[in-house]
Parts: C-alpha cells; structure tokens; sequence
C-alpha cells in the first residue's frame, strides 16, 4: 500500500489579469490553474478543492464562522509501506458445523488445542449467584 503526504494551500482569491482573458471567470480560472501547475511541477498531485469552516475572531471578544476555500494536493512518500500482516487460517469447526467456535461442553477437551483462561489458571467454575426478589419493591 502507498503511503502519501498531503498539502493544503489557500486557494487564490481574485483572477490574475493576462493579454486575452477577458473576464473575471477566466482570469480566476488562470490564477487556479497557475497554482495547480506550480505544485504539480514539484511533484505534488492535485486531489479535489474543499471549502470549510474555521472560525475566527472579530475584536475583542467577537467570534465569526468564515467559510475558506483551499485546494489540496498529495504525493507519494519515499518511506517503506508497513508490512501487512498475514491473518492465520481459520480452525475448522468441528462435525461440520458453521459458526465462530465450540463451546468447552461440545468439544472434547483432547482435541483442543490451547487451553482456555479458566483453566491455565486452574479457576473452578463458579455457579451464577441466586437473584431474589424483595418485597415492598
């Protein structure tokens, strides 16, 4: 798997003037262009334009949500991809049966293979506590 780097850069905010655009719409979309390119030329791939809400302050004690319009980029990273580890095979459940696992009471304790914590630790099972009801409830 490809690891990646991102970058983040305000996106422009007016139109840069050149000989033949003659409206503001294309003098924008120049500007935008010209920052894409620039990045692009140092390896960084253009992914998608986001606006979002930051807020900021107004004052002294004033707080507003102003929407910014920023572009965003990314590129491969140099560094090794962790490896990924491999997932063991799942045991075959036994007589056939589908499921997750064998309860301790449906499979014989011979053929298991790891013992379970109850019993590493030597815990006699314990039967489940008596739940009375009071009166005056």
């Amino acid at each position: 798997m490809t690891a990646y780097e991102y970058r983040v850069v305000p996106a422009p905010k007016r139109g840069v003037k050149e000989r033949g655009l003659k409206t503001g719409e294309d003098r924008y979309a120049h500007a935008l262009q010209g920052a894409i390119n620039e990045l692009g030329a140092k390896g960084w791939e253009y992914l998608r334009a986001e606006t979002l809400p930051c807020e900021e302050r107004h004052g002294l004690r004033g707080r507003s949500i102003v929407h910014h319009s920023v572009l965003v980029f990314r590129r491969a990273t140099a560094q090794a991809a962790p490896a990924t580890p491999v997932a063991a095979e799942p045991m075959a459940s036994p007589q056939g049966k589908q499921g997750l696992s064998a309860s301790r009471d449906e499979m014989p304790a011979a053929s298991r293979a790891v013992p379970s914590a109850r019993e590493a630790q030597d815990i006699p099972d314990r039967p489940a506590p008596q739940v009375t009801a009071k009166s005056g409830d």
